[in-house]
């Protein structure tokens, strides 16, 4: 008669997949983790669907892009689990979507087939750059300097996210931004959220975000805000999936071939944002959560650039804009994620939402900001690590940084900071310090800023 598996066995079974033992995690902090995450980016489950239906102008059904979202971002999950073992997770891009979305199909007139067939072709040309190690070349082209001021640059644009997500810092006619009326509700829970999340991080309390996250939530239920409270009360517990048959595998695959003059531009420009938003997300997670090695270099980074490409090839079938690698990972591996167990909890959550959506997309802003702020103040640390004697450094560090937040783009900070480095490296008589890979980049760059 053969034994029933138990737990142990289980939990022996994800030693030997996620190798946590020699990371220096366990089954529990991973699980955190992967919730945590989840927590953190569930709003794309909304947000995404919102963006590619346009008001309806785009053609796309709304339900069922909840769908499509979900499974996208379930896919890209366990693929960066699968490929690579990161605590990495996941899902369709925001920004890209937008541009998906509003400029090529709302502004272009391009029919919603042919922009997925776009990004279809865009996925595979990526995958091309990943497998032949391109794509890792043009990271490890990029001096020290650029991936620090990447990475705090990252951390700078999380924590303004939240900050603004909170109205914290809101917009202003006059200043562009300014502070928010902070006695109102939402942000000062988001004020007393983080007060909250920082001291428990600093005791040391498992779990100090995911706690703090569901603690603001509940409490949202029972603060006023406008017409309700912070945190909407569900229409219910559990629902059934709406079906994506409108867009699964409906691409006009040989679209981009017959209109080439309208789509190769619009190609570029998505294989250049998803190219240098990966890349600026992953450098800044790989730092932050100790994946780099001695040498400044990230293992098994092809496979996970590689995963990104199966992703955005993947979603494009199931019938959204590119899926990307999110930054609110940032979240879990501050929670104590190692592995890629914590991506397979993520995507079995957003599997899982699909039958909850009611009750997971509850969650308010004011509940996930402080999570978002506290993660940007831990990746910008890493300008500790800048020479601030030698402003060759600090300058083209710095100014990315900068730039990242401001122009709310990972990709336009890249492209300012590495066009001003190595202009500054030619200015000053060491322009053969500078790697090809860098003069290419830059190039590339400024021939993308006059299309």
């Amino acid at each position: 008669m053969s034994k029933r598996p138990n737990f142990c066995t289980h939990v022996t079974m994800l030693e030997r997949c996620f190798k946590l033992q020699a990371e220096g995690t366990t089954v529990n902090r991973e699980v955190l983790a992967g919730l945590t995450t989840f927590a953190a980016m569930a709003y794309i489950l909304v947000v995404n669907p919102i963006i590619l239906h346009a008001g309806g102008k785009t053609g796309l059904e709304l339900a069922g892009l909840i769908s499509v979202t979900a499974l996208a971002a379930a896919l890209g999950c366990f693929l960066m689990a699968a490929l690579t073992n990161y605590p990495i997770a996941q899902a369709p891009g925001m920004g890209i979507n937008s541009y998906f979305a509003s400029v090529v199909v709302v502004g272009m007139g391009v029919p919603w087939e042919g922009a997925l067939a776009m990004v279809f072709w865009n996925g595979i040309i990526f995958l091309i750059l990943s497998i032949s190690g391109i794509r890792k070349a043009i990271i490890q082209s990029l001096p020290n300097c650029m991936q620090i001021g990447i990475q705090c640059g990252i951390g700078f644009f999380i924590a303004f996210i939240g900050l603004k997500n909170a109205n914290i810092i809101v917009d202003n006619p006059f200043t562009l931004v300014s502070e928010g009326d902070i006695l109102k509700p939402a942000p000062l829970m988001a004020l007393g959220g983080l007060l909250i999340m920082s001291a428990l991080t600093v005791r040391k309390f498992p779990g100090a975000i995911i706690v703090t996250i569901i603690l603001l939530t509940i409490l949202g239920l029972l603060i006023p805000s406008g017409d309700g409270t912070i945190t909407e009360k569900p229409d219910g517990f559990f629902g059934l999936p709406a079906s994506m048959g409108q867009t699964f595998l409906a691409l006009d695959w040989l679209y981009p071939f017959r209109h080439w003059q309208t789509a190769l531009p619009v190609v570029i420009t998505l294989l250049i944002i998803d190219l240098f938003d990966s890349l600026g997300t992953l450098i800044g997670l790989g730092r932050q959560s100790g994946l780099m090695n001695e040498k400044g270099e990230m293992p098994r980074l092809n496979r996970a650039l590689t995963a990104d490409a199966l992703a955005t090839i993947g979603g494009a079938l199931f019938g959204t804009s590119t899926t990307t690698a999110y930054i609110e990972s940032a979240t879990g591996i501050e929670a104590g994620g190692r592995t890629g167990l914590t991506s397979v909890v993520v995507g079995c959550c957003f599997l899982l939402a699909l039958f909850f959506t009611p009750v997971l997309t509850i969650v308010p802003a004011a509940a996930t900001a402080p999570a978002l702020i506290m993660v940007g103040l831990f990746m910008a640390q890493g300008l500790k690590h800048i020479n601030y004697r030698d402003l060759l450094e600090v300058a083209p560090a710095i100014l990315t940084a900068l730039l990242i937040p401001l122009s709310f783009s990972i990709t336009h900070g890249i492209m300012a900071g590495i066009i001003f480095y190595v202009l500054l490296m030619a200015l000053v008589g060491r322009a053969r310090e500078v790697t090809i890979g860098a003069w290419l980049i830059a190039a590339v760059f400024v021939g993308f800023a006059l299309l």
